[in-house]
Parts: structure tokens; sequence; C-alpha cells
């Protein structure tokens, strides 16, 4: 008798995995259903490179929420090896396709579903939670002298997430047009 209800749990956990495997859980982020077309040019710049100039981007606007600690939707920008693993909706980088990258997409903020940083809230408004919060330059401090805009001065920990501050400021399209140049030029 345990024996046949044993076998019954395992043939239900097979059938269950089995149709999870054909019919995978859908991804929040379709490269397929955004407009390309409206993304920024690539950059002319040659010999683009994740270390020299992608991560001083990252580190401006991206790590406050995709650092170590706590990674948003499990992406990581914080090494090249992370970025191009991906996160919980698989890979944002298609090393030599930028047009199909949705890293890119998602920096350039061309369709308010994906957009990051996200297009929630007025920028300089007051955070969701009601607490003060002032507008500061780009670069965080006057001067920009604190590391990138919205990183503030207290750090807490690497990656700088747990900081307080202003929101992170989006990417401009010169600098979503950087990425484009590196993913292009093969991600490296």
């Amino acid at each position: 008798m345990k024996s046949a209800i044993a076998l019954t749990v395992l043939g239900l956990l097979l059938t269950g995995l089995s149709a999870t495997a054909q019919n995978p859980p859908q991804k929040h982020w379709d490269i397929s259903k955004i407009d390309v077309s409206k993304l920024p040019p690539v950059s002319n710049q040659q010999d683009v490179t994740f270390g020299k100039d992608i991560v001083p981007l990252f580190k401006a606007s991206c790590l406050r929420c995709h650092g170590d600690q706590k990674p948003k939707g499990g992406l990581r920008l914080d090494s090249l090896d992370s970025v191009l693993k991906g996160g919980h909706d698989g890979k944002m980088v298609v090393p030599g396709d930028s047009k199909n990258s949705l890293l890119v997409a998602a920096a350039a903020r061309i369709d308010d579903s994906i957009a990051m940083p996200p297009k929630h809230r007025k920028r300089g408004g007051p955070p969701p939670d009601g607490s003060p919060r002032g507008e500061q330059p780009r670069g965080g401090q006057p001067g920009g002298q604190d590391g990138g805009p919205g990183l503030g001065t207290n750090t807490n920990g690497p990656g700088g997430q747990g900081i307080s501050g202003p929101p992170p400021k989006p990417l401009t399209a010169e600098e979503v047009g950087l990425i484009r140049a590196w993913i292009d030029q093969g991600a490296k």
C-alpha cells in the first residue's frame, strides 16, 4: 500500500515537472514586444570595455538596485560575469547584438514597463514612503565627489545598496549608446 502511494506521488511530481518544462513560466521581459527602433544610436567610441567604460555608468545609476546585496530580479551589474549571466528573467545582454539586449532597452527607458530606473514617480518628488528627499546635481554631492548620481555619501557596504539620497538618474542617450557600443563590440 505504501509503495502504491509513493508511486502515485512520484507520478504526480514527474507530470508536474514535465508540464513545467513544456510551459516554462512567462518572463516579464520580452524584447520582441519592444519597439527597438526608439533606441539611441550606437556610440562611435572604439575599444569599449566593461571595466573602463561601463562600470562607471552602472555605479552611477544601477548598482543601488543591482549590486551585490539583494539584487532586484536577481540581476547583478557589478561584474562582467554577473551582467553576462543575467537574472530571473534570463540573459540581459546578447554579446554582439545590442538591439536584442534587454539591458539596453531597459536603460534607454523606451518602454515604461521595463524602464530602469523605473518611471513610477516623478524625479525630485518625495519617495513612496513619504520621507523627505532633496534633489542633488548629477554626482550626488556638489562637485560630484561621491562616486556618481544618487549614491549620496553613505555607502553602507559594497555595491552601494542601502544608500540614502536621491533616486538614481536615468542614463543619457549618449551613455546608452556607449553601452550599445560595448555590447556590439563583444561585451568584454
